[in-house]
């Protein structure tokens, strides 16, 4: 019918109305059906811990090794949270004698029940155009605060300051079902910075290597001493207690994250092990936020202490988020 409307419009055809004819029937068209990959992607996207937002993996999206991130940035590192309630089986007072005898204060003793808190933080300072290669400074503050013991007017215990520079690389290997994600290498300073008779500080060159699968994740992290501990009076034998490295467990489910550390030197059967766990988000940003502790140097004035401690609060990230 249109062809005929244009021909009588252009002179070809008389002016006589050509009957139309009746349109023909229209097909439905098929639903283009979802392939098995696209399924795949889609119920990766939906699951809250499957690997990251929209399949990313942890690692990938902690250490923005995807190339599309911003190559200069700040992001969260550790933990950071507040735990306004945290007990302690047993209170290292020995390191604090001296100070106590020399103001004398009434009931110079710790409580078991005190905060602690953790501030943390990294920015990348340099990044290869790919984004997988990048170096890094980072500084984390944790602080152990006696704020309920009014007799020695609540101060901090003690506080821990640690800044690293890094460099990280992503590699891309995969076996046995893992994913191999992260290399890093870099320098960490950690101190109390206090003076004698509690000063504590060591530092070391860290190595860490990650690897996952799905939502969970491992990370090892060998460290070497590298400070003179023959002319240290602060903690020579350090690492009698904190080992020659650490191994942390990583697992994430519907929103929920559950991590677990272990270090330790075999050789002197002393070691620790820290246990957390970090709900889903319940004010605001915030989740919930559980620890467990038992072993030796909780702290760096406890370096040499045993105790077990719990701790609970908020937090605004987990160890591979954001």
């Amino acid at each position: 019918a249109r062809l005929a409307c244009y021909d009588r419009f252009s002179g070809r055809l008389p002016a006589t109305p050509v009957a139309a004819r009746d349109p023909l029937p229209e097909v439905p068209t098929p639903a283009p059906a979802m392939t098995a990959p696209a399924a795949a992607d889609t119920a990766s996207a939906a699951s809250p811990g499957a690997g990251g937002a929209a399949g990313t993996s942890l690692l990938t999206r902690a250490w923005s090794f995807d190339p599309d991130s911003d190559r200069y940035l700040i992001k969260l590192y550790r933990p950071n949270y507040l735990n306004p309630v945290r007990y302690q089986s047993r209170t290292n007072d020995q390191p604090l004698e001296p100070l106590f005898t020399a103001f004398e204060p009434e009931n110079s003793k710790l409580d078991k029940v005190e905060a602690e808190f953790q501030i943390s933080f990294k920015t990348r300072v340099w990044a290869s155009k790919d984004r997988r290669f990048g170096a890094w400074l980072a500084y984390t503050q944790q602080s152990f605060w006696q704020v309920y013991n009014g007799d020695i007017s609540s101060p901090f215990r003690d506080t821990n300051y640690t800044p690293e520079v890094k460099l990280a690389w992503q590699p891309k290997f995969s076996w046995g079902g893992f994913d191999w994600r992260l290399l890093s290498v870099g320098y960490t300073h950690q101190s109390n910075g206090r003076s004698d008779p509690i000063s504590r500080s060591w530092d070391r060159l860290v190595a860490e290597i990650g690897i996952e699968k799905g939502d969970f994740a491992l990370l090892l992290r060998p460290w070497l001493r590298i400070d003179d501990d023959s002319d240290d009076t602060d903690n020579p034998d350090i690492t009698d207690y904190y080992g020659h490295g650490d191994l942390t467990a990583v697992y994430k489910h519907r929103g929920h994250s559950f991590t677990l550390t272990g270090r330790g030197n075999l050789g002197e059967k002393k070691g620790a092990l820290r246990v957390s766990w970090m709900t889903p988000p319940v004010v605001g940003p915030l989740r919930g936020y559980v620890v467990g502790f038992t072993g030796y140097g909780d702290t760096l004035l406890d370096y040499n202490f045993k105790q077990n401690a719990v701790s609970a609060g908020f937090a605004l990230n987990d160890l591979l988020d954001r």
